[in-house]
């Protein structure tokens, strides 16, 4: 026939449920000969073909639509393209579903590489879950840096959070689902890496995405984020990201291979991070100067802790970091050296407070 795969009703669309001809038998056909029925009968878009498992639920995205007051029942799953006419579901349910099997990567790194991690999570679920879940994760480490200008007090945070929001939303947008590998966001000291798996479209330069022409690998997603108003229009994205930048010196990098689609944001504040420098005054005597620097999660923490109680101790730290003992008194070195905090007491006694 023509609307291969057939399968039977009670297995599905699995090997236990379709089979093949094999000279004189029928056997259970591969998840890959199945896929491939599936791209001959439904075409090349990976959304669009349907999904190999029908036992799908919704929670998460019914959330999402319900949040933001928009109907989310058969007819709409119908009209969205999440059921075909067959009433089956695509791979675009596949990806809304609690099911879903791709999935993002986050990982936090001290200094400006790869070397030392601090902190990595695998977000899974539907994508309206992981959408969520990933930009609180980012958020809480979009650190505010306040500085003082004339009388008012300037807050500035490390990202924009627009563009933030919209490189996430690229991410998910334009991925190419046919690649089972994960996307992935890095966070340095000094920016955030958006690594989206599947480069720009056949046709596409990086010249024209910047001047707002896009061609939309996943229409039927797009479609399905812009009925939940999440994204505005297709092709404006980059602009946005641009603009929320436009008035500082660093400005945001777009990178593009056969494979892949990367966004760097610049950490606006990165430029604050500097150590103590030693200087010489005019008779030529050095001088130490401590300069201003960004606080680390670990430090935070720590203050944080010595503000609600007064003081904290090593066994503090080892249980509020989750860190070997050794780990714990060299972070409190470092932070009593940079004035950060002030020993007090003796032996067991051992106590550090808030430095005045």
């Amino acid at each position: 026939g023509t609307d291969r795969p057939y399968y039977l009703a009670k297995k599905g669309m699995r090997p236990e449920g379709v089979y093949v001809r094999q000279g004189y038998s029928s056997v259970p056909a591969t998840d890959t000969a199945i896929r491939r029925m599936i791209k001959e009968t439904d075409g090349d878009r990976f959304e669009a073909m349907r999904c190999l498992n029908q036992d799908l639920t919704f929670e998460a995205t019914k959330k999402e639509f319900e949040l933001r007051k928009t109907d989310f029942g058969p007819q709409q799953m119908r009209t969205l393209k999440l059921i075909d006419q067959d009433g089956l579901y695509s791979n675009l349910a596949l990806l809304l579903s609690d099911q879903c099997v791709h999935t993002i990567k986050v990982a936090v790194f001290q200094g400006t590489d790869q070397t030392i991690f601090k902190d990595r999570r695998e977000f899974t679920g539907s994508l309206m879950q992981q959408m969520n879940e990933v930009y609180d994760f980012i958020d809480f480490r979009n650190q505010t840096r306040a500085t003082i200008e004339k009388l008012y007090r300037v807050d500035v945070r490390d990202y924009p959070e627009v563009a933030v929001r919209e490189a996430l939303l690229n991410l998910l947008v334009h991925r190419d689902y046919s690649f089972s590998a994960s996307a992935f966001i890095s966070i340095y000291e000094d920016r955030i890496e958006f690594v989206s798996i599947g480069g720009l479209m056949p046709g596409i330069d990086l010249e024209d995405v910047m001047v707002g022409i896009s061609v939309c690998r996943n229409q039927d997603l797009a479609n399905v984020f812009y009925r939940l108003h999440l994204i505005e229009a297709y092709g404006t994205g980059m602009g946005k990201i641009m603009k929320a930048y436009e008035s500082m010196q660093v400005k945001p990098v777009i990178e593009t291979t056969k494979n892949a689609f990367k966004i760097i944001l610049p950490n606006i504040n990165a430029k604050y991070e500097t150590e103590n420098a030693t200087v010489k005054t005019k008779s030529g005597t050095p001088v130490t100067v401590h300069t201003e620097k960004k606080l680390s999660d670990e430090e935070e923490k720590i203050l944080e802790y010595a503000r609600k109680h007064g003081a904290i101790t090593r066994n503090d730290v080892i249980g509020l970091l989750e860190v070997s003992a050794s780990t714990a008194a060299r972070v409190i070195r470092k932070m009593v050296k940079t004035n950060l905090l002030e020993q007090k007491g003796k032996a067991r006694n051992t106590h550090y407070t808030i430095a005045e």
